[in-house]
């Protein structure tokens, strides 16, 4: 059985300690200023440094991609910093199912919303992908998200429940007969 078909990883996460919250909480609202800055200046030294090697750049494809690869890398790295930071209403609702159940019907409609748009001409397709991530369905389980997105005509992906919830819509996989000539 493949670890995203398991139903045991499906359930709600267990509730947290109080003073752990509290004490992350407060760390948060020390690291976040400081993760900001560290994310500007690096962004910074990275342009800077793009402005000065842009005659490389603009002989090289390779140069480039190599480039802003590493770019993202160290983004990407900066961002995963704040993965352990605790907002406001995550100390607040911790444990209250009925606040992360509504939580869970909000992302799910926003998304539903978004990919049953209809398509304007000179404009990007609308989605037909979502990830759910853990913080927003945290108190209730995944089980619920995808209660949820089913009843809303969304198809579950292989996902790793214990960080996202990943969905398809149904609807994109079908032929527009309308708009065909």
């Amino acid at each position: 059985m493949l670890e995203y078909e398991n139903p045991a990883t499906w359930g709600p996460e267990p509730v947290r300690p109080r003073w752990r919250l509290r004490v992350r909480f407060l760390a948060t609202v020390v690291c976040f200023p400081l993760l900001c800055v560290l994310g500007l200046v690096t962004l910074l030294a990275f342009l800077a440094l793009g402005l000065l090697t842009e005659v490389i750049a603009a002989v090289s494809t390779r140069y480039e991609r190599g480039f802003l690869a590493m770019m993202d890398v160290a983004l990407d790295r900066i961002r995963r910093l704040g993965s352990w930071f605790v907002t406001w209403p995550e100390l607040r609702h911790e444990g209250d199912t009925a606040y992360y159940r509504a939580r869970v019907e909000k992302a799910v409609a926003r998304w539903t919303a978004r990919a049953s748009a209809p398509h304007r001409p000179n404009t990007a397709r609308p989605p037909v992908e979502c990830a759910i991530p853990l913080s927003v369905y945290r108190g209730v389980g995944g089980w619920y998200v995808a209660e949820v997105a089913l009843a809303q005509g969304w198809e579950l992906r292989p996902t790793d429940v214990r960080k996202e919830v990943r969905l398809w819509w149904t609807a994109a996989s079908h032929i527009d007969r309308v708009n065909t000539a």
